[in-house]
């Protein structure tokens, strides 16, 4: 494929703040950016050249889009499946339409995962109340309840740690299809984000170790303190992921570090995420390309770019509870070595990622250290 060079357009189904991003990593290298969503001054609107406002049911509207841009991405995986086959008709769209069916469903991301030999935690489908009870009763307790779509950030799922609580657990669901999974008890989370580009180069940003907060991520630290040996499993598996799928772009992988049989442990595969992903976003500041400059190389039909990472680094999510009391105080976090990052959201809710903070040092969990102490600056604020 010829590649899609500067000043061509980028169009971005999505306009959340991965996409505004995107969009600034687009603007910096030259190329014009269109948006679309049914929202108006958005965090990726207000950066871009042109925001359309439309559903992402609107086919009509969606063609149009296509016609007018060079290349289609998306920033979220729930864009219709259609909407995408639609845009695929008129532009190039990537990563294509397999890799939002797969990780749009749980269940068949999990299917997904057992066809290409990646190892998951025991699951079963859960359809009806019955399905249900079978599958406490071959799983066992406790097991994690969730909806097999529209889940994040902890949503759509619940721990079942009796059979007892099965039945509530079930109308909790609205009828809607689920999966039933083993409770794992994991070590630590990590991610890998990797990429593949139109020749087939794969490039990853080692594994990165993720903590949350009420099912949130809160704060990733690169590079993740764990043996050398899991970062070659993870990146073998992220490479089958991005293959099987025919991935052109970025994708991330989540992991459970499991205790094994051996001082390294093991990886089960979670969720993937095909887009820059936001445990990525510490690439910003602490790689020679960002993940969002990679996704845009890859998509435009451009060598990948060197992942290497000038320093370890911490990142922060901040959250619309820091504006209980109105907008945070800044300057207590725009100190040296502490790089501020707002999305633009128009309203602050508890919950919301609202923007982050990523901080780099000589060591991971010094970087970490520092992202952690210049965020208390700000909720100290709220209990002054």
């Amino acid at each position: 494929m010829t590649p899609i060079l500067p000043p061509a357009t980028i169009g971005i189904l999505g306009s959340g703040q991965l996409g505004r991003m995107l969009a600034l990593a687009a603007r910096q290298m030259g190329y014009r950016v269109h948006v679309l969503s049914p929202g108006r001054d958005t965090p990726a609107g207000q950066v871009a050249d042109r925001e359309i406002t439309a559903d992402y049911h609107n086919l009509d509207a969606i063609a149009q889009f296509a016609q007018q841009v060079d290349v289609v991405t998306y920033e979220f995986e729930n864009v219709p499946s259609q909407t995408a086959v639609t845009a695929a008709q008129y532009a190039p769209l990537h990563p294509g339409p397999q890799a939002l069916q797969v990780a749009q469903n749980r269940l068949r991301e999990k299917q997904f995962f057992v066809k290409n030999g990646l190892p998951v935690a025991p699951f079963t489908a859960v359809y009806s109340l019955i399905d249900l009870l079978d599958g406490l009763e071959a799983l066992g307790v406790p097991a994690v309840l969730k909806t097999a779509t529209s889940g994040y950030d902890g949503k759509g799922q619940e721990i079942i740690r009796h059979p007892g609580d099965a039945e509530a657990a079930f109308a909790a669901l609205n009828g809607e299809p689920a999966i039933l999974e083993s409770f794992i008890s994991f070590e630590r989370e990590v991610s890998m984000v990797g990429a593949r580009g139109q020749n087939g180069q794969f490039a990853h940003y080692g594994l990165i170790a993720n903590d949350h907060a009420k099912h949130i991520l809160d704060v990733s630290l690169a590079p993740a303190p764990v043996p050398a040996t899991l970062v070659a499993q993870a990146e073998q598996m992220v490479r089958t992921v991005l293959e099987a799928l025919d991935v052109i772009g970025v994708l991330c992988v989540e992991f459970f570090v499991t205790a094994g049989a051996t001082p390294d442990g093991r990886l089960l595969l979670n969720e993937i995420a095909p887009r820059p992903h936001n445990s990525g976003h510490l690439t910003i500041e602490a790689c020679e390309t960002s993940q969002f400059e990679q996704q845009l190389r890859a998509i435009c039909g451009l060598p990948l770019g060197e992942t290497r990472y000038r320093q370890p680094a911490a990142m922060a999510n901040l959250l619309g509870d820091l504006w209980e009391n109105g907008p945070p105080d800044w300057t207590a976090v725009l100190q040296p070595g502490i790089h501020l990052h707002l999305y633009g959201k128009l309203e602050a809710r508890p919950g919301r990622k609202m923007g982050h903070i990523t901080a780099l040092s000589e060591t991971a969990e010094l970087a970490r250290h520092k992202v952690l102490q210049a965020r208390e600056k700000l909720t100290a604020d709220l209990t002054d």
